[in-house]
């Protein structure tokens, strides 16, 4: 994660601040456990709780973590994403594990991981998933750029009503996919009118360059979503995702551009949920809030 200051606490609601801005409902799912942040799982779930009465509660969506780690989890209430860590014959087990366990899943992701079939790995997902009788979004992360097979891929993956998910960072630098490759798979998405969620690298608002290369920020997919599906090249969303100029991005989301960014980019993952919050604070995004 790129170095940053120490989050300050906004202080308390300031009385006069407007409401909560629906639109970021749900904006970030809380991938603690996840690299680079790596933190315990019981830390992690603890700090998900403790921040159930927060003003900035809502921002957060889902709590991230591997189907592997479900046996250690008790108790713990709020809407889950489960990653699963093998193949779709292991899809239904860790339904029937949450269920056990009285836990609440809200979303499943799941990788293809037959890159030389990636439709035949997604129809093979797709049977798993009904035969497992799941009946809550499920996420296919089809790696690798857009090329026919996997523009292919996310046609099945509209077919069968899923949803994609795209993994927009990774702790190598070398490995983030460039801008006009992100774009390249929004569009698809938009094309296909799937809903999309990102995973890795967001948890910034803004393009920034740290050691090592660039990183995407969670307003540029927002505004190049938009633009795309106002009718936008590949090209302009490249563009925009190559913006690092957070007051224009904020403008370029103005009068209902996040609620239709929203309405296809769901969420992300993101290992801190506080820097997400200090960003849109700092850009105005979020309702003003006084000092403690």
């Amino acid at each position: 994660m790129t170095p940053s200051p120490a989050p300050v606490d906004p202080g308390p609601v300031d009385p006069g601040a407007p409401d909560w801005p629906e639109e970021w409902s749900g904006l970030v799912d809380d991938a603690a456990i996840f690299p680079p942040g790596d933190a315990p799982l019981h830390d992690a779930t603890a700090a998900y709780g403790a921040r159930r009465e927060e003003w900035w509660a809502d921002l957060v969506g889902s709590f991230v973590l591997r189907d592997t780690d479900l046996p250690l989890v008790r108790g713990f209430v709020g809407p889950l994403s489960v990653v699963v860590t093998g193949g779709a014959g292991q899809l239904a087990g860790p339904l029937g594990a949450a269920s056990r366990l009285g836990l609440h899943v809200a979303a499943v992701e799941i990788v293809v991981r037959d890159v030389d079939d990636p439709v035949g790995n997604v129809r093979r997902i797709d049977a798993a998933a009904r035969d497992a009788d799941l009946d809550v979004p499920l996420f296919i992360e089809l790696p690798g750029p857009a090329t026919a097979a996997w523009l292919a891929a996310a046609d099945e993956v509209a077919a069968c009503d899923h949803r994609l998910k795209l993994r927009l960072g990774h702790v190598d630098h070398d490995l983030v996919p460039d801008s006009a490759t992100v774009a390249a798979w929004i569009d698809a998405a938009l094309d296909r009118e799937t809903a999309f969620k990102a995973t890795a690298g967001l948890h910034r608002a803004v393009r920034h360059d740290p050691e090592g290369g660039g990183m995407h920020g969670f307003l540029n997919v927002a505004a190049a979503t938009t633009a795309l599906w106002d009718g936008g090249s590949v090209e302009d969303a490249a563009a925009v995702l190559e913006q690092r100029d957070g007051a224009a991005l904020a403008a370029d989301l103005a009068d209902g551009g996040v609620a239709a960014a929203r309405r296809w980019f769901t969420s992300f993952g993101s290992c801190s949920v506080l820097e997400p919050r200090d960003d849109l604070i700092a850009l105005g995004l979020l309702p003003h809030r006084k000092d403690a």
